[in-house]
């Protein structure tokens, strides 16, 4: 175990003099390297990235100018230097480390903004072995975690939503504070984490490992609430990337924030009526407290809404309604009458939405489609102290 050198605290406010940028999407490239500019710093980059800085008229280095060594491998070995991990690990008041950085010419890097090669990308959209292989980043998560590890003197954005807030602190305080850089370095920690998290379940996958020694879950905070399951429990809600058809990737067109009971129980119906094929009858199920208060078919949504709410009419007051099919105006209708927290369908029609805009506090999801339960997957359920995790090999419900 590495003995904790005695460093000096870390400054509060800690100039940008240089910045290392090396990013795949290139999305507001030129403004963010602009803006560095005008504020006196100077651009260190990376093959397309450079190219791309210098085709804007902005000075950039190159970072074989600094490690005097070239690109090679196809690109594989740029970056992975005593230059640049001494610019971004050393500490700057540390007197060994001032002296080592010294003797070997090796210049601070106080910003670095990378964001990785796309193997999420690649792997979603169906990239062979080799080419999700070589979307597998190793120099930029090893610049990442370098830069976390000193964030007593470097800021590490790894998203132009981090970039952006540097700037503005770079604008207000010609510096960034302690307390931004702490906040960069856990995100880009957890950038990383989640990076590999995808690799090793991709890996598992391909090598036919279906219960690996080590499982990894990751998603991406999609909003927080007011409460968990209760009022004096928190909850948050969190999504995978490129996720199926669901809750996940529901577009909510009104009604006020849903809640964790929302999501669950939404998530619960809209499943169930997804193991019902549409082309073959109408589906609506009613949920409340992750107890189905009725579940029916029918030859249109209107029909098997009134036989679901049949089932226990008392319970379905404040519950979730989910449909299988396109939802019109003529089961908004029926819906509406009772008080309802949310109405979740693949699409809905124009008078079905007119119709919902009239209940302010009912929520409207649409999703694009319906969950596939034949599809590839697993589902997880935590348990004190684990996971339990599922094969997702459902057989699709056809009526009789």
């Amino acid at each position: 175990m590495p003995h904790a050198p005695d460093f000096p605290p870390a400054p509060d406010l800690a100039p940008v003099k240089r910045a290392l940028i090396s990013v795949s999407d290139k999305t507001g490239l030129i403004d963010t390297a602009k803006a560095l500019h005008d504020l006196g710093v100077e651009l260190v980059s990376t093959g397309g990235t450079r190219s791309a800085i210098a085709a804007a008229g902005l000075p950039v280095k190159d970072v074989s100018d600094l490690t005097g060594f070239p690109e090679m491998m196809d690109g594989r070995v740029k970056t992975l230097h005593p230059i640049v991990h001494g610019g971004l690990l050393g500490v700057r008041d540390a007197p060994e480390h001032a002296k080592a950085m010294a003797e070997h010419g090796i210049g601070g890097i106080d910003l670095l903004y990378v964001n990785l090669y796309p193997f999420e990308e690649t792997v979603a959209a169906g990239g062979d072995f080799a080419a999700c292989v070589e979307n597998i980043d190793i120099g930029g998560p090893a610049m990442i975690r370098s830069s976390a590890k000193n964030h007593g003197y470097v800021a590490v954005c790894t998203a132009p939503e981090d970039m952006t807030e540097v700037l503005a602190a770079l604008t207000a305080h010609g510096a960034t504070s302690l307390a931004l850089r702490k906040t960069l370095a856990a995100r880009a920690f957890a950038r990383t984490a989640a990076y590999d998290a995808a690799i090793s379940t991709w890996f598992a996958k391909a090598i036919g490992d279906e219960a690996p020694a080590r499982k990894t879950i990751s998603g991406q905070l999609a909003q927080t609430m007011r409460y968990g399951e209760n009022p004096h429990q928190k909850a948050s809600f969190y999504r995978f990337p490129h996720p199926r058809v669901g809750v996940a990737t529901a577009r909510q067109l009104q009604g006020k924030e849903l809640s964790y009971n929302n999501i669950n129980d939404t998530d619960a119906a809209f499943e169930l009526v997804a193991e019902f094929d549409p082309a073959t009858s109408a589906a609506v199920a009613i949920i409340k407290h992750a107890n189905p208060c009725g579940v029916a078919v029918g030859a249109d949504l209107k029909s098997a809404y009134l036989r679901a709410l049949e089932c226990d009419s008392v319970s379905a007051f404040g519950g979730i309604v989910a449909v299988n099919r396109r939802l019109d105006g003529a089961a908004a209708e029926e819906i509406a009458k009772i008080f309802t927290e949310v109405v979740i369908a693949p699409e809905a029609d124009e008078d079905a939405i007119a119709i919902f805009a009239k209940k302010k506090n009912l929520r409207l999801l649409v999703t694009g489609g319906l969950p596939d339960p034949l599809a590839e997957g697993e589902t997880f359920r935590s348990v004190a102290g684990g996971v339990l995790v599922h094969s997702r090999e459902a057989a699709r419900i056809y009526d009789a």
